[in-house]
């Protein structure tokens, strides 16, 4: 783009406070596409509950790491590509493209076939890792575009935190909820009830495909208006040129927010890393005390209930956001979990004794993690970087969240076959869930400052810092054009 200086009747026009109406617009549906990313992290554990039905001795346990592995590869590949793709370019071809590849993704996995079973499910785990990457993509550019957009009007940038927390993380937590309702719906339309037998398949080749078809709602139905979002005035002030991020730039980044990015990445990383594995639990135990290991109806119907306490937990820590901030917010997310984890490892033996007390104890355990750094995570992420390379932080943020869900789901799996006793090694995964939290709530404390409301005041200092460092960025411009001037201000000295 033209580095020359603008019309100042064209700057005034756009940096122009937006109607409250247009801004929630921009931040609704910048953010909502995130539901589809939450069901397509859930509703895979209904497809391979039937496929393992279907396909009991081709469906081994490593076959399934394997589809629940290249999803969150495929996350951590997109959120770092995008991340960088949207500061490059810009916001609106990120939330496009992002939506394209979930739906390319989306019609792969539910196509997906083979010679054989083995292909069949080879063929699911690769269009599980497509899909990854498009809801990975999702992640900078949902949460940069709906910082931004909430940013341009006073009265919503007050309430943004509430306001981000109900388009971008409630929207992944009815999601996940939807995960499991729909797959009832569709097992129910094919007569499937609670005390159908194990041995009658009918209908299941068909059902899981349409559990993962089902994906394709939100992206398709959001497309459209996605369309017509408007790329940020912040964006289109601050975006960096072409020629701008070289490894001199990268440096100086690094230098100037090393201790937010820390933060940010680690506690997105801890929160993760409890959040996925400790799912795992809720199968085994709620099985074991419904009396219902062979239903399939009863296995996804209890997960569905357990997840529907994340949406109560977004909503308070929405509120708690903009009322307390955010650093607050999610220490004492982590807190409550670790102090609700300590209790529940503790006295899991009598918990377990009574459905109703572990589905209430378990439900409190993931909404209070749900209303501090569940909600807080992605937008910290966003609001530590000034706006030119804000889809970097939260690309890199989520990467790491995702590579923690990874590996705790692998690690704490690894922790509970270390006991003989299946009890032991539950109350073990609490206890180290709880200790991690600990730690997300002490790197939260130590790295994470309190930012100002107003995104603009870091940019502005972002401007000055780097021109102290010998980098001129013109303001008033499309895009700043980095320009050294480290050579100048050497011979300026030397003369003086």
């Amino acid at each position: 783009m033209s580095n020359e200086p603008r019309p100042l009747a064209t700057l005034e026009h756009e940096t122009s406070p937006k109607s409250k109406s247009k801004v929630v617009h921009n931040v609704a549906f910048s953010s909502l596409a995130l539901m589809s990313d939450g069901y397509n992290a859930q509703v895979i554990s209904a497809a391979l509950l039937v496929l393992g039905r279907l396909h009991p001795e081709k469906l081994t346990k490593s076959m399934k790491t394997h589809i629940s592995q290249a999803y969150f590869i495929g996350i951590i590949v997109g959120a770092l590509l995008f991340g960088f793709l949207i500061d490059r370019f810009n916001r609106k071809a990120g939330v496009v493209f992002a939506t394209l590849l979930m739906l390319i993704g989306t019609v792969m996995c539910t196509a997906a076939s083979g010679v054989s079973v083995e292909g069949q499910l080879w063929m699911l785990a690769i269009s599980r890792g497509i899909l990854g990457s498009g809801a990975g993509g999702e992640y900078p550019t949902c949460s940069s575009s709906a910082t931004e957009a909430s940013d341009e009007n006073d009265q919503v940038r007050k309430r943004r935190g509430f306001l981000v927390a109900m388009c971008g993380d409630f929207a992944i937590d009815f999601g996940i909820v939807m995960g499991g309702v729909l797959p009832l719906i569709v097992l129910a339309a094919y007569g499937y009830t609670s005390n159908t037998s194990i041995d009658d398949l009918k209908g299941l080749n068909t059902a899981w495909r349409v559990f993962l078809i089902l994906g394709a709602i939100v992206p398709l139905s959001l497309f459209y208006f996605r369309w017509k979002v408007v790329t940020s005035t912040a964006f289109q002030k601050n975006k960096m040129s072409h020629n701008g991020f070289t490894l001199r730039i990268y440096w100086l980044i690094a230098k100037r927010y090393w201790k937010q990015l820390t933060g940010a990445s680690l506690a997105w990383f801890l929160y993760d890393f409890v959040a996925y594995p400790s799912g795992l639990l809720t199968t085994p135990i709620i099985d074991g005390l419904s009396g219902s290991k062979d239903s399939l109806i009863y296995a996804i119907g209890y997960g569905a209930l357990v997840n529907a306490f994340l949406l109560p937990g977004c909503v308070v820590g929405g509120f708690l956001l903009d009322k307390i901030g955010r650093k607050r917010t999610q220490i004492l997310g982590f807190v409550v979990q670790a102090v609700l984890g300590y209790i529940l490892g503790g006295a899991l033996g009598p918990i377990q004794s009574s459905l109703p007390a572990f589905i209430v104890m378990y439900g409190l355990f993931v909404s209070s993690a749900e209303a501090g750094p569940g909600v807080a995570t992605i937008l910290i992420s966003a609001e530590v970087a000034p706006t030119a390379i804000r889809g970097h932080f939260v690309g890199l943020a989520a990467a790491f969240g995702k590579a923690g869900a990874a590996i705790g789901t692998s690690a704490f799996g690894a922790l509970q076959e270390r006991y003989s006793s299946e009890l032991e090694g539950q109350k073990m995964v609490f206890y180290v869930a709880s200790t991690f939290s600990v730690v997300g709530a002490i790197i939260t404390w130590l790295l994470i400052p309190e930012m100002s409301r107003k995104l603009e005041k870091e940019d502005e200092d972002f401007r000055l810092w780097l021109k102290e460092q010998g980098v001129e960025m013109p303001c008033q411009n499309d895009s700043f054009e980095v320009i050294d001037t480290t050579d100048n201000i050497k011979a300026e000295k030397a003369s003086a």
